[in-house]
């Protein structure tokens, strides 16, 4: 059998002790690709085993002491349905392999055991189980692909954007045309989180985070669960939980919590029906949300489905949130500081409250920090930080004008970050290409040519982003590649130096004798005493 298939675990359960001997020398175990897990004398010992050991077949003899063969077959097959049992039987004993096949057997032999048609047996019984794991293997990719693009159907419908998915229809079922609703759920403080935390450690703190919130969802009746932004679920409930929607967010919060130490906030929508309306409850349960960042507390938001006696109900400036949002992506200052004045008028004219205009104020100032989330360039101050600034200020243009510095501060550093980010992969982009032709007679104009830069600004980029001047990174990969040759292989050292681009051989010893302390040749010698002394 290949070396790479899975070995499948044999019990062997028989009362006579020369039975089990023979079975174990007489069949070609290993060939097959299965392992003897142990083996017992009776029923009863053999289910203390297959409870300790877990294997896929079972060999028994049909007559046995204490518990026979066909009672261990009926203990076991409704818990393991799995479990293949091959039956021994004497030919007196007919009518139990009989029942025994009736009752979910795999196959039966009679004594004397014929060992070839058992090993033809257990290969049949191999071929079953891979089958199985195959099909198992199958049934989970299905799955498992089932969840993703139902994930993916109901994000880009979150999103608005359901044309893209009209291949995916065959995913949706009526749980969206009844009464649902919709809750945000988002890990607090989640940018100054993943500031300390490794690219590792946030994959694995999501995916704890994830399936904490899959186990609840199950627990308390959730229809559907999936990531939105990096820090962020959304859950779908059934409208009849409406009426408790609160306390469901407060569980939520609390379990969190409970059993990961995160604190979370959760904002919930009013009821809905129908999957395109997924696009609209989002922004109402995120807005909900968003008084956390007032509120200066974590927990649940409900959506105010309507002002409360006396309020004003204001008018939202979408249009100008989605100006701001452009001129962050595309890194437009002075576009984003024209806008900030543009706020400040809309305030005005709707001659808003300082707590309205606070409201306003502090739902698009949220939105745009999540726009530099996004974009990955965070800002070192934490968004806690301006909020704070905006609640000690008593008039709009002071607002206004910190909203300038910040926002100005923090774009200028995503400018300088960017620019950081597309010098490294002009520099990577040179050093693959003088990896790949060190061995020619590289010069600085041909490489400063391949980065689209003058010489001078190439020199001054590469130094800053590798460390290296041009002419030590050459050197360094060439003598990096003469290193090896010269560990393995039997080159003669002058045939060494044009493989690594030196012409002359003596000029090559030189530079390696300066590059490692040694000639190429004392380099091999020691080399070749270490690997012996190895």
């Amino acid at each position: 059998m290949g070396a790479r298939q899975e070995q499948y675990k044999v019990l062997l359960v028989d009362d006579e002790p020369i039975i089990l001997r023979s079975l174990k020398v007489a069949i070609p175990w290993e060939e097959l690709g299965l392992t003897i897990a142990g083996e017992a004398r009776n029923g009863e010992a053999a289910l203390r085993l297959i409870e300790e050991s877990s294997p896929q077949i079972v060999i028994s003899d049909i007559r046995m002491p204490v518990i026979d063969g066909i009672a261990l077959m009926k203990e076991l097959l409704p818990k393991n349905p799995k479990l293949l049992f091959i039956f021994i039987s004497g030919y007196g004993e007919f009518e139990y392999a009989r029942d025994a096949l009736r009752l979910g057997a795999f196959d039966y032999l009679l004594k004397p055991i014929d060992h070839d048609e058992l090993t033809d047996m257990l290969t049949r019984a191999r071929a079953k189980l891979d089958r199985q794991k195959e099909n198992e293997q199958l049934m989970h990719s299905v799955q498992m692909l089932s969840i993703l693009a139902r994930e993916r159907m109901f994000a880009e419908f979150t999103l608005g954007n359901p044309r893209p998915l009209q291949h995916l229809k065959w995913l949706e079922n009526s749980e969206l045309e009844r009464e649902y609703f919709m809750a945000v759920v988002r890990l607090d403080d989640y940018a100054s989180l993943t500031a300390k935390w490794s690219a590792e450690e946030k994959h694995l703190w999501l995916f704890a985070i994830r399936n904490i919130l899959e186990e609840w969802s199950l627990e308390n009746g959730a229809l559907s669960i999936f990531p939105f932004y990096n820090g962020e679920w959304v859950l779908l409930f059934p409208g009849n939980l409406s009426t408790v929607r609160k306390e469901l967010g407060e569980r939520l919060v609390a379990d969190i919590k409970r059993y990961s130490k995160l604190h979370c906030s959760v904002g919930i929508s009013r009821s809905t029906q129908g999957i395109d309306q997924l696009s609209t409850v989002y922004p109402l349960a995120a807005k909900a949300l968003y008084r956390r960042f007032y509120s200066g507390e974590a927990g649940v938001f409900i959506e105010e489905e309507t002002p409360e006696a006396g309020e004003r109900e204001v008018q939202y400036p979408k249009e100008l949130e989605l100006s701001l949002i452009e001129s962050i992506r595309t890194l437009n200052l002075e576009r984003m500081l024209l806008l900030f004045d543009e706020m400040a008028c809309f305030i005005e004219a709707q001659s808003l409250t300082k707590e309205l205009a606070q409201r306003v104020i502090i739902e698009l100032v949220v939105v745009l920090y999540r726009q530099f989330e996004q974009m990955g360039l965070q800002a070192e101050w934490p968004l806690e930080e301006l909020m704070g600034k905006l609640q000690g200020l008593g008039t709009l243009s002071a607002v206004i004008n910190v909203l300038k510095q910040d926002f100005r501060d923090w774009m200028l550093e995503g400018s300088r970050q960017a620019a950081r980010d597309d010098g490294r992969s002009v520099v990577d982009k040179v050093k693959r290409y003088i990896e790949d032709n060190y061995h020619k007679d590289l010069s600085i104009e041909e490489v400063a040519e391949v980065a689209d830069l003058s010489i001078s600004h190439f020199c001054t980029l590469f130094k800053q982003v590798s460390g290296y001047t041009f002419l030590e990174f050459v050197t360094h990969c060439r003598m990096e590649k003469a290193k090896y040759i010269l560990q393995n292989s039997s080159v003669k050292v002058y045939q060494v130096a044009p493989l690594v681009g030196y012409q002359d051989p003596k000029y090559f010893t030189q530079v390696f004798k300066k590059a490692t302390g040694k000639t190429p040749t004392e380099y091999r010698e020691e080399m070749l005493r270490l690997a012996g002394e190895g």
